[in-house]
């Protein structure tokens, strides 16, 4: 919340003081594929402020939000979002703009860390549990042959400098079989993001109820 109330104050000029890169290069292999970019985040860190400095850099990209309840506060953060020229897509009904954008080579960032319903999500382990994990990064990246590279903004004490990160793109294994195909990958993904997490537990300050979806027949956790 704090870094996200200096969103205003930071330009191409002064963003070098706040955040340097982190495997640019990675990015600019995916972008260079020529068919999108999915970027595979959490909320980890200061996440507004990953994509925000990508854009102040010069790389733009739209990301998938649900409204805030409150209509005021969500026009006030989605001010501050757009600022350095990101765009916003509402997360009901997105996948018709998301896929215009990566026909255009552009980059989408989508936000799995969180409980899906069980209609709408598939179990995958994350942190040795299973995980009802939303598959649309994975059917989308299926579809089109978009790009998906891991996306997270890292502090680093020594520095004293928020690093982008970016990791290499995720090869995805591909069968004549869709569903296989978005189970495998979707449990790949699941653990690049449990890898992040480990690494730097104390910068997923998340406290969503991940968990929340069991499957059939098992208890809740909360």
């Amino acid at each position: 919340m704090a870094e996200f109330s200096h969103l205003p104050k930071l330009n191409a000029s002064n963003i070098a003081e706040v955040v340097v890169y982190d495997g640019f290069e990675n990015y600019a292999e995916a972008a260079q594929r020529g068919k999108g970019v999915l970027y595979l985040t959490a909320h980890f860190g200061a996440w507004e402020l990953c994509s925000f400095s990508h854009a102040i850099y010069g790389y733009p990209l739209k990301f998938v939000v649900r409204p805030l309840d409150n209509p005021l506060v969500d026009a006030l953060v989605n001010h501050y979002r757009t600022l350095s020229g990101n765009k916003t897509i509402e997360k009901k009904n997105s996948l018709k703009e998301i896929l215009m954008t990566l026909k255009q080579n552009g980059a989408v960032g989508i936000l799995v860390d969180q409980n899906s319903t069980r209609d709408a999500g598939i179990f995958a382990d994350f942190f040795g549990v299973p995980a009802c994990t939303t598959p649309s990064i994975l059917s989308i990246a299926l579809r089109t042959g978009a790009t998906i590279i891991l996306a997270a903004l890292i502090w680093d004490r020594q520095l004293r400098k928020h690093r982008l990160f970016f990791g290499p793109p995720v090869e995805l294994v591909k069968t004549n079989d869709l569903q296989r195909d978005i189970q495998v990958n979707t449990v790949r993904c699941n653990q690049i993001l449990e890898e992040l997490i480990r690494k730097y537990p104390d910068q997923w300050l998340w406290v969503h109820r991940r968990w929340k979806t069991r499957p059939e027949g098992e208890p809740s956790f909360y």
